[in-house]
């Protein structure tokens, strides 16, 4: 049962937290508050009055208003063309501009009414769906996932502007996070959802992140060994652990060499400026630095989709071709990108196909796929990587979001690639598909796989990372071991100064 009778309530001026793992019921509760998904039973009351959403648009004329985590916007469409989708009349392109510098003005926004969304970063573009949400003066505004890909200090300038809106405005704000760290910081109240119930509903003041994180997933978390997946910022501890330059047989070959790499855009930007780097086998490189300085690039790159100007990329002494469909995955690299859904899955297709489809030779015959292969393997994966799936043959957007990252792993791990870029790895999921993701992540390296961790989480970095390299405007500006790391240094990298 998604959601199982289930007491939640939010008051004006508030700050609300919901926490749960992927699967406990969030999304769906969310979703009977805008229409999308109609109760069972129980009721859902607004300004004191038993109302039904029917969907919507309805929810909209209530006061109810949301930021979903996954973006809505038409990439060809500038922003004041996506944000005038859906207003009754005629557009007035001039209008609209003013009233989006106006919105976004007001709550410290920086939008740009005529920038092309395909040319925004992923924190830009997170911007703009605030203020499409902050345009119809909720009562109430719920964020999903809102930080998954804004940098710390586009985090705080966040909890900064709801602060504003609810202690000047009187609105309500619903957070969806798995961050504990931030829902401590930014919140007044939490709530917690466990099996589509709510299990705990507490002031936050006074409350720890231990607390919260047992509550979540029923079990106690290690906070030395959980540090990244209740965002948990600090340096790390190398007690008991074998770094990559103190293990056996000393310094390890060089898997993946990137060498003065140099791309454009199709707009004319630089994405990559001279970007070096090496990765060593079984060693996790994590690239630190602000979202949007060439870490997408760097993963298109990888990918084959993003061809270089000039430059040379090797992988285990061998120089490929770059841009080339399929080049990257032939010579073992192995991708999990930033955007499952975009690039690292097909919903509507089976959970069986999305798991073979990186391999299809060893799956079919003369071009043709043979099922009893494709079940077989399918299977054997879903068992190994602990898939909770009703059945192989299910679409993928039936699995939770947990799941679904599950699924690319298990098809990236299961090529035994010699490299693993792992770009994004944990967005947006629970504090346990984290610890999960985090193990598998250092599994790999274990079993001999140079690992690539490109992240904005900084405390992901630093819990995994026998090395951390700062990208800063497409090159790298500074590189630290495990030992030498230091938080004010890594700041300062990350804003651009050599280390």
């Amino acid at each position: 049962m998604a959601c199982d009778r289930v007491d939640l309530a939010v008051q004006r001026g508030e700050i609300l937290g919901v926490l749960g793992q992927n699967g406990a019921g969030k999304s769906t509760l969310m979703n009977m508050f805008l229409g999308l998904v109609r109760p069972d039973g129980g009721e859902i009351v607004v300004n004191g009055h038993p109302v039904v959403v029917a969907d919507p648009l309805k929810a909209a004329s209530m006061g109810l208003a949301m930021v979903h985590q996954h973006f809505s916007l038409i990439g060809p469409l500038t922003v004041w063309e996506n944000l005038s989708l859906g207003e009754k009349g005629r557009i007035d392109a001039d209008r609209t501009r003013r009233h989006i510098t106006e919105v976004a003005g007001r709550y410290g926004l920086d939008v740009d009414p005529d920038a092309r969304i395909d040319h925004l970063t992923t924190g830009q573009r997170q911007r703009v769906e605030i203020v499409k949400c902050l345009m119809r003066e909720p009562d109430v505004v719920i964020l999903d996932e809102p930080t998954s890909v804004l940098t710390a200090a586009e985090s705080v300038e966040l909890f900064l502007m709801l602060r504003r809106v609810v202690q000047e405005e009187q609105r309500a704000v619903v957070l969806i996070s798995h961050k504990l760290d931030e829902v401590l910081h930014a919140t007044d109240r939490v709530a917690i959802m466990r099996s589509g119930r709510v299990v705990a509903d507490r002031v936050t003041e006074g409350a720890t992140a231990m607390e919260l994180a047992r509550e979540m997933i029923g079990r106690d978390v290690s906070l030395r060994g959980g540090s990244a997946a209740i965002g948990h910022l600090e340096a790390p501890d190398d007690a008991g652990r074998e770094t990559v330059e103190e293990g056996p047989g000393g310094s390890r070959p060089t898997v993946l060499s990137i060498r003065d790499a140099r791309a454009v855009g199709p707009d004319g930007r630089t994405l990559l400026d001279g970007l070096s780097l090496e990765v060593r086998r079984g060693e996790i490189l994590g690239l630190a630095g602000i979202e949007g300085n060439g870490q997408k690039a760097l993963g298109d790159l990888l990918s084959s989709v993003l061809p270089l100007s000039s430059g040379v990329v090797e992988v285990a002494g061998h120089g490929i071709e770059t841009g080339r469909p399929g080049a990257m995955a032939s010579a073992g690299v192995g991708v999990i990108p930033e955007d499952r859904h975009v690039s690292g899955c097909v919903l509507d297709m089976s959970v069986a196909d999305n798991l073979v489809m990186g391999d299809l030779a060893a799956v079919s015959r003369r071009g043709f796929l043979r099922r009893r292969q494709v079940a077989a393997r399918a299977t054997r994966l879903v068992e190994e990587f602990g898939i909770a799936v009703s059945s192989i043959d299910a679409p993928m957007r039936s699995l939770s979001g947990g799941n679904q990252q599950r699924v690319v792993v298990a098809r990236e791990l299961s090529r035994s690639p010699q490299i693993l870029v792992a770009a994004q790895p944990t967005s947006g999921l629970d504090v346990g598909a984290i610890e999960y993701m985090n193990s598998r992540l250092r599994r790999a390296a274990e079993e001999g796989t140079g690992v690539l961790l490109i992240s904005t989480e900084l405390e992901e970095i630093l819990e995994l990372s026998d090395r951390i390299a700062v990208i800063h405007r497409g090159r790298i500006v500074g590189e630290v071991t495990r030992r030498q790391v230091d938080l004010d240094r890594l700041g300062m990298m990350m804003g651009g100064q050599a280390a």
